[in-house]
């Protein structure tokens, strides 16, 4: 029996997807070099090649420059994700691509832990380390 999913097409152009827009709000400590702690873990995506559900935990740490994200538009653009079929890997590259754009952090890393899907856990980081 083959699958035929609707959404491995999507994979090609994963960088191109238009996503919610992600607010931010202006930090009045940005001359001081701090970090944030995000937790999302109630986060759900399709699986490009089952159509069926992923479930996942996310934790985004960023030392803010100018801007920090704004929460609530952050909880909008994750949700956007529930129709979507992503790739892991993609998944975390893309949500990093659009939340440094949003802020422009100084530095930022996102870690999505995905749950145990056929027996396999999948865990996937990515970093930005900022302009030099």
């Amino acid at each position: 029996m083959t699958t035929i999913s609707t959404y491995e097409g999507l994979q090609k152009k994963i960088r191109t997807l238009k996503t919610p827009e992600i607010e931010v709000w202006e930090n009045q400590y940005a001359d001081r070099d701090y970090t944030i702690h995000l937790e999302i873990p109630e986060f759900t995506c399709i699986c490009p090649k089952t159509g069926l559900p992923d479930f996942a935990f996310i934790n985004v740490d960023y030392r803010p420059g100018k801007d920090c994200l704004e929460l609530k538009s952050l909880k909008m653009y994750t949700l956007f994700y529930r129709e979507i079929g992503i790739f892991h890997e993609h998944l975390v590259n893309k949500l990093l691509d659009d939340m440094v754009k949003a802020c422009k952090p100084r530095w930022m890393k996102i870690a999505v832990k995905m749950n145990p899907r056929g027996g396999i856990y999948t865990a996937v980081e990515a970093e930005y380390k900022g302009k030099k």
